[in-house]
């Protein structure tokens, strides 16, 4: 398995180059590359989430390379109590809640009392550049589907996690 050693996206295409994961890393992937491919909850391979996002969840990626202009499917295990400050992507962004339930809300203030919960098989998408913030108040799967590049732009520069690394 490959690892991006280039920092990162949530916010832009940073984000995705410190994505340590790509689905053509997948050991069964050669033989489904550009074509039918599936996997069963048991097959996806979790690894830390990027530094472009706040520590405490895994990501599975299971379709894509966020570092290109193609079609991605990934799944992130966050924490309870996890929460992603005001941000924005450069690509429209689809979230569909796997388990558990997912707080989201809009603009660039993070505020509890603006959000709306989206409990399993909830869904949202998110336009190019639209501001928004979220976060958990028990553990939760979510999967992200869209196209890349994908990445990370939070409203506050000094919420991103890539500045508090430094």
């Amino acid at each position: 398995m490959k690892t991006l050693t280039t920092a990162l996206l949530l916010f832009t295409a940073s984000f995705a180059c410190s994505f340590p994961l790509k689905a053509q890393d997948h050991p069964d992937s050669q033989q489904h590359d550009g074509e039918h491919r599936m996997l069963n909850q048991q097959e996806l391979q979790w690894q830390e989430g990027p530094a472009s996002l706040p520590k405490g969840i895994k990501v599975a990626m299971l379709e894509g390379d966020l570092t290109k202009a193609a079609p991605f499917t990934i799944r992130i295990q966050l924490p309870a109590n996890y929460k992603i400050p005001s941000h924005w992507h450069p690509a429209i962004e689809h979230v569909t809640v796997i388990k558990g339930s997912f707080y989201m809300g809009s603009g660039d203030k993070f505020d509890v009392n603006k959000a709306t919960m989206l409990a399993e098989g909830g869904f949202a998408v998110m336009p190019i550049k639209y501001v928004h913030f979220a976060f958990t108040k028990e553990a939760a799967t979510i999967q992200l589907h869209g196209v890349g590049p994908w990445g990370i732009t939070y409203v506050n520069e000094a919420d991103d996690p890539r500045n508090q690394q430094k």
